[in-house]
Protein backbone atom coordinates (compact mmCIF):
# COMPACT_ATOMS: atom_id res chain seq x y z
CA UNK A 1 0.00 0.00 0.00
CA UNK A 2 1.22 3.22 -1.26
CA UNK A 3 1.98 5.61 1.74
CA UNK A 4 -0.32 8.21 2.22
CA UNK A 5 0.89 12.14 1.06
CA UNK A 6 1.73 14.61 3.36
CA UNK A 7 -0.50 17.56 3.74
CA UNK A 8 0.76 20.65 3.07
CA UNK A 9 -0.05 23.40 6.08
CA UNK A 10 -0.14 27.16 5.79
CA UNK A 11 3.16 28.63 6.50
CA UNK A 12 2.14 31.87 5.83
CA UNK A 13 -1.15 34.07 5.79
CA UNK A 14 -1.24 37.69 3.61
CA UNK A 15 -4.44 40.21 3.74
CA UNK A 16 -5.71 42.01 1.00
CA UNK A 17 -5.32 46.12 0.76
CA UNK A 18 -7.39 48.26 -0.99
CA UNK A 19 -5.97 50.19 -3.59
CA UNK A 20 -6.80 51.95 -6.88
CA UNK A 21 -5.11 51.67 -10.46
CA UNK A 22 -6.18 52.93 -13.88
CA UNK A 23 -8.38 55.37 -13.63
CA UNK A 24 -9.34 55.43 -10.51
CA UNK A 25 -10.93 51.55 -10.57
CA UNK A 26 -11.28 50.68 -7.32
CA UNK A 27 -9.45 47.04 -6.30
CA UNK A 28 -7.94 45.11 -3.21
CA UNK A 29 -4.65 43.67 -3.83
CA UNK A 30 -1.57 41.46 -2.63
CA UNK A 31 1.48 41.88 -3.68
CA UNK A 32 5.67 40.70 -2.63
CA UNK A 33 8.37 42.44 -4.79
CA UNK A 34 10.38 40.99 -2.23
CA UNK A 35 10.36 37.52 -3.75
CA UNK A 36 8.60 36.03 -0.83
CA UNK A 37 5.70 34.59 -3.44
CA UNK A 38 8.46 33.49 -5.94
CA UNK A 39 7.50 33.80 -9.36
CA UNK A 40 3.93 35.34 -8.62
CA UNK A 41 4.38 39.25 -8.20
CA UNK A 42 0.73 40.31 -7.26
CA UNK A 43 -3.00 39.18 -7.60
CA UNK A 44 -5.99 42.42 -8.09
CA UNK A 45 -9.10 41.59 -7.67
CA UNK A 46 -11.41 44.06 -8.94
CA UNK A 47 -15.51 42.95 -7.27
CA UNK A 48 -18.18 45.69 -7.38
CA UNK A 49 -21.37 45.95 -8.85
CA UNK A 50 -20.90 49.75 -8.28
CA UNK A 51 -19.96 51.11 -12.42
CA UNK A 52 -18.33 54.24 -10.34
CA UNK A 53 -15.54 52.12 -9.02
CA UNK A 54 -14.56 50.60 -12.13
CA UNK A 55 -16.14 51.97 -15.13
CA UNK A 56 -12.72 54.20 -16.09
CA UNK A 57 -10.82 51.16 -16.67
CA UNK A 58 -7.00 51.23 -17.51
CA UNK A 59 -6.16 53.29 -20.61
CA UNK A 60 -3.05 52.94 -22.28
CA UNK A 61 -0.26 51.51 -20.23
CA UNK A 62 3.26 49.99 -20.54
CA UNK A 63 4.58 47.13 -19.23
CA UNK A 64 7.92 45.08 -19.37
CA UNK A 65 9.70 41.98 -17.62
CA UNK A 66 5.89 40.23 -16.38
CA UNK A 67 3.20 38.13 -17.62
CA UNK A 68 -0.18 38.87 -16.65
CA UNK A 69 -2.99 36.56 -16.54
CA UNK A 70 -6.45 38.04 -16.48
CA UNK A 71 -9.66 36.09 -15.49
CA UNK A 72 -13.23 37.19 -15.11
CA UNK A 73 -16.34 36.06 -12.81
CA UNK A 74 -18.96 38.42 -14.21
CA UNK A 75 -18.37 41.37 -16.00
CA UNK A 76 -15.96 41.56 -18.92
CA UNK A 77 -12.64 42.95 -20.10
CA UNK A 78 -12.24 44.06 -23.33
CA UNK A 79 -7.90 44.51 -23.91
CA UNK A 80 -6.16 45.88 -26.91
CA UNK A 81 -2.30 46.84 -27.33
CA UNK A 82 0.16 47.70 -29.81
CA UNK A 83 0.48 44.66 -31.58
CA UNK A 84 -3.06 45.09 -32.84
CA UNK A 85 -4.76 42.66 -30.67
CA UNK A 86 -8.14 43.04 -29.97
CA UNK A 87 -10.33 40.96 -27.66
CA UNK A 88 -13.01 40.64 -25.43
CA UNK A 89 -13.32 38.11 -22.47
CA UNK A 90 -16.08 37.41 -20.55
CA UNK A 91 -17.34 35.09 -17.62
CA UNK A 92 -15.09 32.44 -17.32
CA UNK A 93 -12.64 33.60 -19.85
CA UNK A 94 -9.00 34.54 -19.34
CA UNK A 95 -6.39 36.80 -21.10
CA UNK A 96 -2.74 35.36 -21.20
CA UNK A 97 -0.07 38.64 -22.03
CA UNK A 98 3.72 38.28 -21.87
CA UNK A 99 5.17 41.17 -22.31
CA UNK A 100 8.68 40.43 -22.73
CA UNK A 101 10.69 43.64 -23.91
CA UNK A 102 7.71 45.57 -23.48
CA UNK A 103 3.79 46.17 -24.75
CA UNK A 104 1.67 48.78 -24.21
CA UNK A 105 -1.74 48.08 -24.13
CA UNK A 106 -5.49 49.18 -22.13
CA UNK A 107 -7.85 47.26 -20.45
CA UNK A 108 -11.46 48.53 -20.52
CA UNK A 109 -14.48 47.28 -18.19
CA UNK A 110 -17.88 45.85 -19.47
CA UNK A 111 -20.37 45.25 -16.60
CA UNK A 112 -23.35 42.81 -16.39
CA UNK A 113 -26.59 43.19 -13.69
CA UNK A 114 -23.76 41.84 -10.92
CA UNK A 115 -21.27 43.95 -12.15
CA UNK A 116 -17.77 43.63 -12.62
CA UNK A 117 -15.69 40.63 -10.79
CA UNK A 118 -12.46 39.88 -12.45
CA UNK A 119 -8.51 38.94 -11.56
CA UNK A 120 -5.27 39.91 -12.28
CA UNK A 121 -2.39 37.93 -11.48
CA UNK A 122 1.49 38.88 -12.34
CA UNK A 123 4.06 36.41 -12.83
CA UNK A 124 7.84 37.39 -12.87
CA UNK A 125 9.80 36.69 -15.41
CA UNK A 126 12.78 35.12 -15.44
CA UNK A 127 16.13 37.39 -16.46
CA UNK A 128 16.69 35.52 -19.66
CA UNK A 129 13.17 35.87 -20.81
CA UNK A 130 12.73 39.66 -19.86
CA UNK A 131 13.38 41.15 -23.18
CA UNK A 132 11.82 38.40 -25.42
CA UNK A 133 9.06 39.12 -28.06
CA UNK A 134 5.91 39.88 -26.50
CA UNK A 135 2.88 38.10 -27.49
CA UNK A 136 -1.04 37.23 -26.09
CA UNK A 137 -3.44 35.16 -26.01
CA UNK A 138 -7.13 34.42 -25.14
CA UNK A 139 -8.13 31.35 -23.52
CA UNK A 140 -12.20 30.39 -23.52
CA UNK A 141 -14.00 29.31 -20.43
CA UNK A 142 -15.17 25.55 -22.73
CA UNK A 143 -11.13 25.33 -23.26
CA UNK A 144 -10.69 24.98 -19.63
CA UNK A 145 -10.48 21.24 -18.35
CA UNK A 146 -13.39 20.94 -14.99
CA UNK A 147 -13.18 17.96 -12.91
CA UNK A 148 -15.62 17.31 -10.30
CA UNK A 149 -15.96 13.33 -8.34
CA UNK A 150 -12.98 11.24 -8.30
CA UNK A 151 -9.38 11.22 -10.41
CA UNK A 152 -6.24 9.62 -9.93
CA UNK A 153 -4.53 12.54 -8.34
CA UNK A 154 -8.20 14.40 -7.19
CA UNK A 155 -10.57 14.27 -4.69
CA UNK A 156 -14.13 16.27 -5.12
CA UNK A 157 -16.31 15.52 -3.20
CA UNK A 158 -18.88 18.63 -3.27
CA UNK A 159 -16.40 20.58 -5.01
CA UNK A 160 -15.12 21.49 -8.72
CA UNK A 161 -12.33 22.59 -9.79
CA UNK A 162 -11.27 24.36 -13.27
CA UNK A 163 -7.58 24.95 -14.67
CA UNK A 164 -6.88 27.84 -16.32
CA UNK A 165 -3.07 27.17 -16.60
CA UNK A 166 -0.52 24.79 -15.87
CA UNK A 167 -0.10 21.10 -15.27
CA UNK A 168 -1.11 20.07 -12.10
CA UNK A 169 -4.37 19.30 -13.90
CA UNK A 170 -3.62 19.92 -18.03
CA UNK A 171 -4.57 23.43 -18.34
CA UNK A 172 -4.54 24.87 -21.67
CA UNK A 173 -2.19 27.35 -21.03
CA UNK A 174 1.48 26.15 -20.61
CA UNK A 175 3.78 29.04 -21.52
CA UNK A 176 3.21 30.78 -17.64
CA UNK A 177 6.62 31.71 -15.89
CA UNK A 178 8.01 29.80 -13.76
CA UNK A 179 5.85 26.70 -14.86
CA UNK A 180 2.85 28.48 -13.10
CA UNK A 181 -0.25 26.62 -12.76
CA UNK A 182 -4.00 28.61 -11.92
CA UNK A 183 -6.85 26.98 -10.81
CA UNK A 184 -10.77 28.08 -9.51
CA UNK A 185 -12.34 25.96 -6.47
CA UNK A 186 -15.68 25.85 -5.86
CA UNK A 187 -16.49 24.31 -2.85
CA UNK A 188 -20.26 22.90 -1.32
CA UNK A 189 -21.05 23.42 1.96
CA UNK A 190 -19.40 20.23 3.44
CA UNK A 191 -17.17 19.95 0.37
CA UNK A 192 -13.44 18.46 -0.11
CA UNK A 193 -11.37 18.83 -2.17
CA UNK A 194 -7.81 17.33 -2.32
CA UNK A 195 -4.84 17.54 -4.69
CA UNK A 196 -1.20 15.90 -5.17
CA UNK A 197 1.05 19.00 -5.78
CA UNK A 198 4.88 18.92 -5.50
CA UNK A 199 5.43 23.03 -6.15
CA UNK A 200 7.68 24.93 -4.31
CA UNK A 201 5.62 27.89 -4.18
CA UNK A 202 1.83 27.24 -3.49
CA UNK A 203 -0.56 29.49 -2.72
CA UNK A 204 -4.70 29.79 -1.83
CA UNK A 205 -6.37 33.15 -2.53
CA UNK A 206 -10.03 32.92 -0.99
CA UNK A 207 -12.48 35.11 -2.61
CA UNK A 208 -15.80 33.35 -1.51
CA UNK A 209 -16.72 32.26 1.63
CA UNK A 210 -14.01 30.62 4.00
CA UNK A 211 -11.99 27.34 3.33
CA UNK A 212 -10.00 25.17 5.63
CA UNK A 213 -6.52 24.43 4.36
CA UNK A 214 -4.72 21.69 5.41
CA UNK A 215 -6.50 22.41 8.71
CA UNK A 216 -6.23 26.09 8.89
CA UNK A 217 -9.25 28.23 8.58
CA UNK A 218 -8.56 30.95 5.57
CA UNK A 219 -10.76 33.96 5.26
CA UNK A 220 -12.41 35.82 2.43
CA UNK A 221 -9.60 38.33 1.26
CA UNK A 222 -6.73 36.40 2.46
CA UNK A 223 -3.76 34.54 0.27
CA UNK A 224 -2.32 31.29 2.40
CA UNK A 225 1.11 30.43 1.44
CA UNK A 226 1.88 26.49 1.86
CA UNK A 227 4.98 24.83 3.23
CA UNK A 228 6.29 21.58 2.29
CA UNK A 229 4.80 18.36 1.92
CA UNK A 230 2.75 15.99 -0.90
CA UNK A 231 -0.49 17.22 -1.29
CA UNK A 232 -3.21 20.42 -0.76
CA UNK A 233 -6.52 19.82 0.97
CA UNK A 234 -9.56 21.88 1.20
CA UNK A 235 -12.80 21.45 3.13
CA UNK A 236 -15.14 23.94 4.04
CA UNK A 237 -18.21 23.84 6.34
CA UNK A 238 -20.05 26.63 4.72
CA UNK A 239 -18.65 26.73 1.56
CA UNK A 240 -16.66 28.80 -0.67
CA UNK A 241 -14.25 29.35 -3.53
CA UNK A 242 -10.41 29.83 -4.25
CA UNK A 243 -8.14 30.82 -7.10
CA UNK A 244 -4.79 28.00 -6.75
CA UNK A 245 -1.33 29.58 -7.83
CA UNK A 246 1.99 26.44 -7.95
CA UNK A 247 4.95 27.42 -9.40
CA UNK A 248 8.74 27.26 -9.10
CA UNK A 249 10.78 30.74 -7.83
CA UNK A 250 13.08 31.92 -10.14
CA UNK A 251 15.46 32.29 -7.25
CA UNK A 252 16.86 35.85 -9.23
CA UNK A 253 16.91 39.69 -7.88
CA UNK A 254 14.01 41.84 -8.68
CA UNK A 255 13.74 45.44 -9.27
CA UNK A 256 10.47 47.39 -9.35
CA UNK A 257 9.09 50.77 -10.60
CA UNK A 258 5.00 50.62 -11.78
CA UNK A 259 4.81 48.55 -14.38
CA UNK A 260 8.31 47.70 -14.88
CA UNK A 261 10.09 44.45 -13.54
CA UNK A 262 13.36 44.24 -14.09
CA UNK A 263 16.43 42.53 -12.03
CA UNK A 264 18.70 45.49 -11.53
CA UNK A 265 18.26 49.04 -11.31
CA UNK A 266 19.75 50.25 -13.94
CA UNK A 267 17.54 47.76 -16.48
CA UNK A 268 14.80 49.89 -14.67
CA UNK A 269 16.18 53.24 -15.42
CA UNK A 270 16.78 52.09 -19.10
CA UNK A 271 13.20 50.90 -19.43
CA UNK A 272 12.14 54.03 -18.33
CA UNK A 273 14.33 55.90 -20.89
CA UNK A 274 13.34 53.39 -23.66
CA UNK A 275 9.58 54.25 -22.87
CA UNK A 276 9.95 58.27 -22.63
CA UNK A 277 11.77 57.93 -26.49
CA UNK A 278 9.55 55.52 -27.61
CA UNK A 279 11.35 52.67 -28.25
CA UNK A 280 10.28 50.27 -25.28
CA UNK A 281 8.22 47.43 -28.05
CA UNK A 282 11.23 47.88 -30.42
Amino acid sequence: MAPTPTIRQVARLLNTQPSQDGDGVKIQRLHDFGGGLDPFLMLDELASDQPDDYIGGFPPHPHRGIQTLTYVINGGLTHEDHLGHSSTIHPGDAQWMHTGRGIIHSEMPLTDHRGLHAFQLWLNLAAKDKLSEATYRDVRADEMPGLSGKDACLTALGGHWQTLAGDSVAGPLSQLAGQGGVAHARLDAGGELALVNHATTLLVYVFAGSLEVGGTRVEKGQLARLGGGEALRLTSAEGGQALLLAGEPHGEPIAHYGPFVMNRQDELEQALRDYRDGTLTD
